[in-house]
């Protein structure tokens, strides 16, 4: 049973992305957060905003990295650093354009997937056994010669009300297994999140 769960949404920091596919790590924390409501503050020492509330007798963490996605790193460094963790007990929520909107993969280890905020986080702590939690953004319906430029504006572009919709459902989806990081064993929330199918919602 953990007693300490530190959860690190990644995103960029600022009006003009809030909204981003690529913030969907900051969204998903900010509605876990407000449903305990919990306020994020901003710690400079950790890079980061912070928000701490208790579910049963854990406490969660909650983390945004205030140093832009490609920086990421730094904020998770700092974070474990100052409070010592066990990277068991360490959780990003990150976006990830090669999985279907709507589906999620939990992993406990793996490369960057070409992902700059995973890849920052890898250089950091020179391992890349940490657990992630992926959330499908889809990738952009685009012919070969666009192809870069529509990755960049997929992921940083804007998330649509029909996405949304699909994401709400995401969001309370990974939640209520976040909520039972403490309680049940990790096979039964990885199995969990990496079966969930908005079709049979």
């Amino acid at each position: 049973m953990m007693n300490e769960i530190y959860l690190i949404g990644l995103g960029n920091p600022g009006e003009q992305y809030s909204k981003s596919r690529h913030n969907i790590g900051f969204l998903l924390l900010e509605n876990l957060s407000k449903k305990y409501n919990s306020n994020f503050l901003l710690k400079n020492k950790l890079k980061s905003s912070c928000s701490e509330f208790k579910i049963k007798d854990s406490t969660y963490r909650l983390f945004l990295p205030n140093t832009f996605m490609n920086n990421s790193g730094e904020a998770v460094r700092a974070i474990v650093d100052w409070y010592k963790i066990n990277l068991d007990q360490l959780f990003i929520i990150v976006d990830d354009k090669d999985l279907p909107l709507g589906k999620v993969r939990f992993r406990k280890k793996g490369s960057s997937g070409g992902h700059n905020g995973l890849k920052s986080i890898i250089e950091k702590l020179q391992t890349q056994n940490f657990n992630r939690i992926r959330i499908g953004i889809g990738s952009p319906l685009s012919n070969k010669e666009l192809k870069n430029f529509n990755t960049i504006s997929h992921v940083l572009g804007n998330i649509s009300l029909e996405e949304k919709s699909i994401l709400d459902k995401v969001y309370k989806r990974v939640i209520e297994s976040l909520e039972k990081l403490n309680t049940k064993k990790e096979e039964f929330i990885i199995n969990e999140l990496n079966s969930f199918d908005l079709e049979k919602i």
